[in-house]
């Protein structure tokens, strides 16, 4: 019979949350306690909100602990009472200072969602998005002090399909995540963990994105365009800014993944609008349109190109339908 293995976990997003709930199925594991990030306050009413694990845990019921740092002595002194074998981390938030992690008996895993050492940092997911990447995965590596630059025990590598989304990439990659957790620690307990360290000259780097990022640029070929915009999805939203010819002030407009167009006949100004098949919009990149389905203006809710051009683009007057900047 294989020994029970006793671990803490820490995350906080659904990411984590999808390893959590394998884990939990896991034989022979017992999880000691959950570290998750405090209650935060969301939505309108800014509500103070649990983290997607701590309502896995909770559903569980677990041991939830949500310290602001683990720095502090109290923590330190709490996590050493429970003498866990495994401390298994997952886009938890917090930076683990060199004394947490020498208190699990075998060490620390990590769960990242990129093959390291490229996309090392806060945004792997919608970085490699961004950049075109053909292919992602999941990197499981033994936690050591610096930025995911532990040695390796697994990966596994996914390949990006040319409509996925950092929301559909996510979901993807947080189902393999969990697995390879869980082979990890089979591989553990069949005696069969070779550590290999990174190659520091190849690493790269994914910093946590910010809204302004968002904004579209038009003059970039079309499929830059395509995919930064599905990078963007669905936070913080590719956009773009609707100039027209009868309107002093740009509207503000969240634009949703489309796909690549026809190549352009003749040049065009990056961002202008041209109807497309089917009550689709084109828009003028730097080499071909890019095809747009759905759009949100500001303030107001998703709507069909069909609504847009009725609500926004009433009629096409001599200098055109306008433009997107």
């Amino acid at each position: 019979m294989a020994t029970q293995l006793n671990v803490v976990f820490m995350g906080t997003p659904e990411f984590a949350a999808v390893s959590l709930r394998h884990l939990l199925n896991r034989p022979n594991t017992n999880v000691l306690a959950v570290y998750t990030q405090p209650d935060r306050p969301q939505g309108r009413g800014r509500n103070m909100m649990p983290s997607p694990v701590k309502r896995v845990a909770q559903e569980a019921k677990l041991t939830v602990c949500q310290p602001t740092t683990l720095s502090s002595r109290d923590v330190d002194h709490q996590l050493r009472c429970l003498k866990p074998d495994f401390l298994l981390v997952a886009a938890y938030g917090l930076i683990l200072p060199r004394k947490i992690l020498d208190i699990p008996r075998y060490g620390v895993l990590n769960v990242h969602a990129s093959i390291l050492p490229k996309y090392r940092g806060a945004a792997p997911i919608q970085r490699a998005l961004a950049n075109g990447e053909s292919v992602t995965g999941i990197s499981i590596m033994a936690m050591e002090p610096g930025l995911d630059c532990g040695p390796l025990l697994l990966q596994h590598v996914l390949p990006i399909a040319p409509d996925d989304t950092a929301s559909s990439l996510h979901d993807k990659l947080a189902e393999l995540g969990g697995k390879c957790l869980i082979k990890a620690l089979n591989r553990f307990e069949s005696h069969d963990c070779v550590f290999v360290p990174q190659q520091e000259d190849l690493a790269s780097y994914a910093p946590k994105l910010h809204k302004e990022e968002g904004r579209i640029e038009w003059n970039l070929p079309a499929a830059r365009v395509h995919d930064h915009i599905r990078a963007m999805h669905p936070w913080p939203g590719a956009f773009t800014y609707l100039e027209r010819p009868s309107v002093a002030v740009p509207l503000k407009i969240t634009v949703f993944p489309g796909c690549i167009g026809p190549e352009l006949e003749e040049p065009i100004a990056p961002g202008t609008i041209t109807a497309g098949p089917e009550d689709t919009l084109y828009i003028a990149c730097a080499d071909r349109y890019y095809q747009i389905f759905q759009l949100k203006p500001s303030s107001r809710k998703p709507m069909s190109t069909a609504g847009f051009c009725c609500g926004y683009l009433p009629a096409r007057s001599e200098n055109g339908w306008g433009k997107f900047g």
